[in-house]
């Protein structure tokens, strides 16, 4: 079997002012400061004689492949990127950026930021507007209803809040 894989489908061109200062952030510090750092480890590792056996040559070499393919996907991505800054003139309506707390059945509340491919975590309440509950809440009002198929079988969800400017 070769190698080949089908090309991944492309998240939304998407991302918040707050997303796109961490791309940022995290370029400068892969290309100012860790890529120098691993440059020079093997530089003085390659100082030693036989690469073969050299860890530190052998590692440094694979960080730095690590470090520019990072560097690259970072520097196409913030480029096709739409930073989405403004705030829509109706609040009440779900668009990309909203924080919108949620009350399922049981009356418990959770809260997720509407936010793009490249910089969702679950865990920490950003949502990926790719994702299916995001698809479901987009364009939905305050006061709405929404059903969501979980494995443990269909649920209703209640928007509770919608809100642009948090902080």
């Amino acid at each position: 079997m070769g190698r080949w894989r089908p090309p991944r489908q492309r998240g939304s061109a998407y991302i918040t002012p707050a997303g796109a200062q961490c791309m940022v952030d995290e370029l400068r510090q892969l290309w100012k400061v860790e890529r120098p750092e691993v440059t020079n480890v093997v530089h003085e590792a390659a100082k030693n004689g036989d690469r073969s056996e050299n860890g530190d040559y052998i590692y440094g070499k694979r960080r730095l492949r690590e470090i520019d393919s990072r560097v690259r996907f970072l520097s196409k991505r913030l480029e096709e990127v739409t930073i989405v800054d403004r705030t829509p003139e109706d609040q009440e309506k779900i668009f990309f950026g909203a924080y919108v707390t949620l009350e399922d059945e049981d009356g418990k509340e959770t809260t997720y930021q509407i936010v793009g491919p490249d910089e969702f975590d679950v865990k920490n309440g950003k949502l990926s507007m790719d994702s299916p509950l995001a698809k479901q809440l987009l364009g939905k009002r305050l006061d709405d209803e929404i059903d969501v198929k979980t494995p443990e079988g269909i649920r209703s969800y209640y928007i509770a809040t919608v809100e642009y400017n948090r902080n």
